[in-house]
């Protein structure tokens, strides 16, 4: 694989081991040197004229609500990096003072971030999504606390012990011969089409999902699955498991219920719209920003 995957690779230490210490995380906080990335209703602070994110120091946490989650993302040369939620704040640009910088929507910041900063939004946007709908315990329903540095939250009646989820999805070129099969969703734009995908259900392996997905959209059975790579997805907080699937036949059968349409298309026919993409081929396929751009790109260079 040529090109790194879009929200992975972090380059923070996550501090797995540091974290649960409270007098740590407490001086990690007050240390003048701490960095925060602030995001306001899940968009984060981003510079207005040129790629990358926006870092403040601890002040920005000055007026916010002890309830307003501070989640610690990690280490970079021993300084400690924080995610913070401003929302509650109406005009977060005014009231922090900021210049040439802007709250906009993470997907947009990593198409343009330099490389690391995506895997750190997309730890960053995950962890506070959960942190918004978790206040509240789903045993008795009670209010939660933080605790951990973000990575858990206590209820306080019960006690009970709640982590953030990551849920896993399978998303496959499946193929055969020269040729493989994308689908498309109604509400994509004309002419759009991507690897198939799906979630994958409890008590299923991930050669499981594969195979019940491709035959549940487009009728086809599977014979091999192969594991390629795999990327963060926090909208909201997805594992995309990214696989080649080998098919017995090309006689597709399209659930209208799953899918808009699914086509085949020849290694050829791909190679020439990642290269070149171009409204007169009459098909796109995904972008550089999510993993079934590199999946199809990476069938179309396999041998």
């Amino acid at each position: 694989m040529s090109d790194p995957i879009p929200f992975a690779g972090s380059p923070l230490d996550r501090a797995g081991n540091l974290r649960r210490d409270p007098a740590w995380l407490a001086e990690r906080l007050a240390a003048p040197d701490s960095r925060f990335l602030p995001f306001w209703r899940l968009n984060v602070l981003a510079h207005e004229s040129e790629p990358g994110l926006v870092w403040l120091d601890g002040r920005v946490r000055d007026g916010l609500s002890e309830a307003s989650p501070v989640v610690l993302l990690g280490l970079r040369d021993s300084v400690a990096h924080f995610g913070v939620d401003i929302s509650s704040l109406e005009d977060p640009v005014a009231a922090l003072g900021l210049e040439n910088a802007r709250f906009a929507e993470v997907r947009s910041v990593a198409a343009r971030a330099p490389a690391g900063e995506a895997g750190i939004m997309a730890q960053a946007r995950a962890l506070l999504y959960w942190h918004e709908r978790h206040r509240f315990c789903s045993a008795c329903g009670a209010p939660t606390s933080l605790r951990e540095a973000g990575y858990m939250r206590k209820c306080d009646a019960c006690g009970a012990e709640h982590f953030p989820r990551t849920d896993p999805a399978v998303i496959m070129v499946a193929w055969r011969g020269d040729r493989c099969i994308l689908g498309r969703q109604k509400v994509w734009a004309p002419g759009f089409y991507s690897a198939l995908a799906g979630f994958v259900e409890p008590g299923e392996s991930i050669e499981e999902a594969v195979r019940r997905e491709v035959e549940e959209e487009v009728g086809l059975s599977v014979d091999e699955v192969v594991y390629h790579a795999s990327q963060p997805w926090p909208f909201p907080a997805s594992l995309m498991i990214g696989c080649f699937a080998h098919v017995t036949s090309e006689e597709e059968e399209v659930d209208a219920g799953e899918l808009d349409g699914a086509r085949w298309f020849s290694r050829a026919e791909l190679q020439e719209a990642i290269a070149a993409p171009d409204p007169a081929l009459g098909f796109a396929v995904p972008g550089p920003i999510a993993i079934a751009h590199h999946l199809i790109r990476a069938w179309t260079e396999r041998p």
